[in-house]
């Protein structure tokens, strides 16, 4: 943990001499990145900052608590639980910022949301979820941004792709990942039953150009007219956009644009943070038992929501969180159950590491 603090120090103060350096002020892609970057651990870095200096007091309080001077001593003995009162809640701010790894800090990420099993159920689900996260967003005041949408006849999503961008919304949305089980009596079912269908959540931080270098060599380009249910969003010219990176063999498409050149941008965007997660998920494979027990670490197959309509009941199964408000919950109040797995986290590297001293 120390070692990632002094890193991500050692880092922003290396961006800072770089917003002075003579040839990223001249290239402007450059500096609109190192700005980026050293924006987003700006909070990480002062923190840290004032961190180090409060140790740095408890250290010569201590030095001091045990001199010979008697005055000074007791002076010192009384500074001190001050002192360790606010380096603690400091330390539980950094761990909760260093939640999610190296990208813990990312202000834009990706979110895929795509329909399972259930038909159309699933894919109305799935529109639900997406309503869910978008008023979320609002709350926080975050920016979210549709990249690419297949619906559905109903009105529902077979997948929905989106970019946000916020403060911290990469350490908080990254608790989604993963297979989201809704019990409910479909709007299509005549004799009241509840079925079971499926949504699936994909979270992915958003690289900045210079960490996935891609040049027009590294992927093929498939042109075609864009499409939607019951003849909406058809054109006849070929706006929408497929990408197939060669060397991982992924494919993303984007057709929610009119214009061929966004699709582009849009779709670069979502292979480079699909490249990117690919590596960030081989690495933490390799890593996986350091990181035991946190619950934004685990497969993203797993199933870990059930969304019970009949009872409001939502339940998040990684940390046995069970509650009955579940129309808050859809309605956009994210915030409780993101903050109970935050604090299940931030528990556990504090177990892990033991004391500060």
């Amino acid at each position: 943990m120390r070692d990632l603090l002094e890193t991500k120090l050692a880092r922003f103060e290396q961006l800072e001499r770089d917003l002075c350096d003579q040839d990223v002020l001249a290239d402007s892609t450059k500096l609109a990145a190192t700005a980026r970057e050293h924006g987003s651990l700006s909070r990480l870095a002062g923190k840290y900052r004032s961190f180090k200096d409060l140790c740095q007091q408890i250290a010569e309080a201590r030095e001091m608590a045990a001199g010979d001077d008697a005055e000074m001593s007791e002076l010192a003995e009384a500074e001190l639980p001050d002192l360790i009162e606010r380096r603690e809640a400091l330390w539980d701010e950094l761990l909760t910022m260093t939640l999610g790894g190296e990208d813990a800090n990312r202000s834009r990420c990706m979110m895929e949301i795509r329909a399972g099993t259930g038909g159309d159920e699933a894919a109305l689900f799935a529109r639900d979820l997406f309503e869910m996260y978008k008023r979320h967003a609002e709350v926080k005041g975050w920016k979210i941004e549709i990249m690419d949408a297949s619906a559905t006849e109903l009105g529902g999503f077979k997948e929905i792709s989106l970019a946000f961008e916020g403060e911290g919304v990469f350490r908080e949305l990254r608790y989604e990942s993963g297979g989201h089980r809704v019990q409910r009596v479909p709007a299509t079912e005549t004799q009241g039953r509840v079925h079971t269908s499926a949504a699936t959540v994909a979270v992915m931080a958003e690289p900045e150009d210079v960490e996935v270098n891609l040049t027009p060599e590294d992927y093929r380009i498939d042109k075609f007219c864009a499409s939607g249910p019951g003849g909406q969003h058809v054109n006849k010219t070929e706006s929408a956009i497929r990408l197939t990176h060669y060397e991982t063999n992924i494919v993303v498409q984007c057709q929610d644009e009119k214009s061929q050149h966004k699709n582009l941008a849009k779709a670069l965007r979502v292979l480079k943070s699909r490249i990117y997660d690919q590596r960030q998920q081989e690495e933490e494979k390799r890593r996986s038992a350091e990181r035991k027990g946190l619950v934004g670490s685990g497969d993203r197959s797993e199933r870990i929501r059930t969304y019970n309509y009949p009872q409001n009941r939502f339940t998040d199964h990684r940390v046995g969180l069970t509650l009955y408000k579940l129309d808050q919950i859809m309605a956009g109040d994210v915030q409780m159950v993101t903050d109970a797995l935050v604090d299940h986290d931030r528990q556990s590297v504090r177990d892990a590491m033991g004391g500060l001293d």
